[in-house]
């Protein structure tokens, strides 16, 4: 299939797609703990309280946008704030052919131009295509936390990965 591919900041008028493509992530009950769909007014409250060092970029396909990917703050302590936490989305048929490698490749350079040198993310244990795709682009397991939340009133452990992306500094 011959694709045209854009990697872009995420702007005003990407909103809808961007909430349709995280509620498809709530529904499925493999990438976020949230259980209820986020409606609009959530969503432009979230993309325009963000600090432009908390980037949110898009991937479009054929001029549609298949996948979204965030910078978030890990923590609001001094001490981590060269840690981004971070988010990634795709369509549900677009999952497992390179769009979430393209965001997070531009992800983690956009993360450098902002000062972060370590990115972490917390997903499923049995979020196996997100597991793939986050130890493909570098990340490591760091730890499962045990009953960290509850899903549909259920305890689920939630594994946490990293990647350094800048060596220490002597």
């Amino acid at each position: 299939m011959n694709c045209n591919w854009i990697i872009r900041e995420a702007e005003e008028k990407d909103i809808p797609r961007i909430r349709d493509l995280y509620n498809q992530g709530i529904l499925d009950r493999i990438a976020t703990l949230e259980e209820q769909p986020k409606n609009m007014e959530e969503m432009h409250q979230w993309f325009h309280r963000r600090s432009p060092r908390y980037a949110v970029l898009v991937a479009e396909v054929n001029g549609e946008v298949q996948g979204w990917a965030s910078l978030n703050p890990y923590s609001h302590r001094c001490a981590y704030a060269g840690v981004a936490d971070l988010s990634v989305y795709i369509d549900r048929s677009w999952r497992g052919k390179g769009v979430g490698s393209r965001l997070l490749r531009a992800l983690e350079e956009k993360a450098k131009e902002n000062g972060f040198y370590k990115m972490v993310l917390f997903t499923f244990p049995f979020n196996h295509l997100g597991q793939g795709l986050y130890r493909k682009m570098g990340f490591r397991e760091v730890g499962v936390f045990q009953h960290q939340g509850k899903l549909d009133g259920r305890f689920v452990d939630v594994m946490a990965m990293e990647k350094i992306l800048q060596p220490e500094q002597q």
